[in-house]
């Protein structure tokens, strides 16, 4: 269920919130895997508030309370950690997407939770969403990053290929046109929206006026 409230400045990252990495560097010490967690939440602070061009390890270490080579000497260099928080964010989207279609068998409804949940996943974690698709000083041969962009993509690609019952082979090319038309549809909406763009259009139709209107465009994308 897409949350009805925009992302709130918490932001999580393996149970850690930028409320709690202030609270630990307060305390000056970490164990070893709590350091990587806290200094994955410190760097979306960082990006939430500078963007990726304004983006520094040392201000990372700075807001989780550590050394400045503590970010190096776990990511390597800005790039590493970066791309760190973008694998982050396609594994997020994943979790989202199949916890939205969970327990649905019927393809088109099953492609409409997806959609959902993929919405989601960009309001509660818009610095992630964010990140994950811009190519910008990330490494995009990192195997972890090329791996969880590609389980999220799968995720679509089955839905589609239920919709349109397409073999285990490679989608002919009408498929392929339907896969990418709903990635850009669903993708598009959740820019729009993280934008501010649909604030404008959407004004005066009350509560629940985004989710009404996904509903309303995933509708359109199943009809047949």
């Amino acid at each position: 269920m897409v949350a009805s409230a925009l992302h709130s400045e918490r932001l999580w990252v393996n149970g850690w919130s930028g409320n709690g990495v202030e609270q630990q560097a307060q305390k000056g010490s970490y164990h070893h895997g709590d350091l990587r967690a806290a200094l994955l939440a410190a760097a979306e602070l960082v990006l939430a508030e500078r963007g990726v061009e304004g983006f520094t390890l040392r201000e990372c270490a700075r807001r989780a309370g550590v050394s400045h080579a503590a970010p190096a000497h776990h990511f390597g260099d800005v790039a590493g950690l970066l791309t760190a928080v973008a694998a982050l964010g396609f594994e997020t989207l994943t979790r989202f997407m199949r916890e939205a279609r969970a327990g649905i068998e019927e393809p088109q409804a099953r492609l409409r939770a997806i959609g959902r949940g993929y919405v989601a996943f960009a309001r509660q974690y818009p610095e992630r969403f964010r990140l994950a698709f811009n190519r910008h000083r990330l490494n995009g041969e990192d195997p972890a990053l090329r791996a969880a962009g590609q389980e999220a993509f799968a995720e679509l690609e089955t839905a589609i290929r239920l919709v349109t019952k397409a073999g285990d082979g490679p989608l002919a090319s009408d498929q392929l046109h339907v896969l990418l038309h709903t990635w850009s549809v669903v993708h598009g909406y959740a820019h729009l929206l993280l934008a501010g763009q649909l604030d404008k259009p959407l004004e005066g139709e009350g509560d629940g006026a985004v989710e009404a209107a996904l509903a309303g465009v995933l509708a359109r994308l199943t009809e047949r």
